[in-house]
């Protein structure tokens, strides 16, 4: 396969891991592909996006431009357009033109995220936050059989698109505070936290010791690799799986889709830094 570049978009985007991951899968699969970081907010890119031409396999988005990327593309794959986000846009040549596809890989890691913790069925589950992430979690929720999940949050007000794709896709969510959090949580079979370490800080003093043995909780921020409220967890007798679980499930989802070959997680793993 003839060279090509990929690259992740964000804005603030230093901190990402995502050139060092798709590099190594690049590595791993003798390709001799590009992949760098760009700083892109909301305002820079509709430009960014125009400018793209055959040599781009793809690019990564991180926030905030999850949701401002839809109308960009020219076309929303099905899950992606029941999240209402995408954080992946694949480049595909199509005879004189390039048609963008829109994607969301962040479900496909949540999902897979979840299995590595023993969950792979449940009835009751609880997502912390109501932005993008929490919405795709949301959507991984309802793929393992969460139809009625506690979705908490601090303004029910900011948590409408999470809502509307709740609709969509046939899913009940009830909305609670910070304050009811702790108990509904340590009932739930899988729990996915999405908000910053602090916030999430705030709900480990209520956890108590009444976490059952099975109970998986995925926190989605990974710096630290065990966050306040993962090691609350796991002192409290459940299963803690960080977030760095659903981001190398979800690069690896997105090296597929660019390549169009697959690698294996493993190979991902190797690349991250040590904590």
């Amino acid at each position: 396969m003839s060279s090509r570049r990929a690259g992740v978009l964000g804005s603030p985007i230093a901190h990402s891991l995502s050139p060092s991951l798709h590099r190594a899968a690049y590595a791993h699969l003798g390709l001799d592909w590009e992949y760098e970081s760009y700083e892109v907010d909301a305002e820079a890119l509709p430009g960014f996006v125009e400018a793209l031409d055959g040599s781009w396999a793809g690019l990564s988005l991180t926030m905030p431009l999850k949701v401002t990327a839809l109308p960009l593309v020219d076309f929303v794959e099905p899950m992606a357009k029941l999240v209402g986000a995408i954080n992946t846009i694949v480049v595909q040549p199509v005879t004189d033109h390039l048609q963008l596809v829109g994607a969301n890989t962040d479900v496909h890691g949540v999902v897979a995220a979840l299995a590595e913790g023993g969950v792979t069925r449940a009835t009751r589950g609880v997502v912390v936050g109501g932005g993008a992430t929490a919405t795709s979690a949301l959507a991984a929720l309802g793929r393992i059989g969460v139809t009625r999940p506690v979705v908490v949050v601090r303004s029910r007000g900011r948590a409408g698109g999470l809502l509307r794709a709740a609709t969509k896709m046939g899913i009940e969510p009830r909305f609670v505070s910070f304050d009811e959090a702790p108990g509904l949580m340590a009932d739930a079979q899988a729990v996915v936290s999405t908000v910053p370490v602090v916030v999430g800080e705030t709900l480990a003093g209520g956890l108590g010791g009444s976490v059952p043995a099975g109970s998986v909780l995925l926190d989605a921020v990974y710096d630290p690799l065990v966050t306040p409220l993962g090691a609350a967890w796991r002192d409290a007798g459940g299963t803690f799986v960080p977030g760095t679980r659903m981001l190398l499930h979800q690069a690896a989802e997105q090296v597929r889709l660019m390549t169009g070959r697959t690698v294996p997680v493993a190979v991902l793993e190797d690349a991250l830094p040590p904590q």
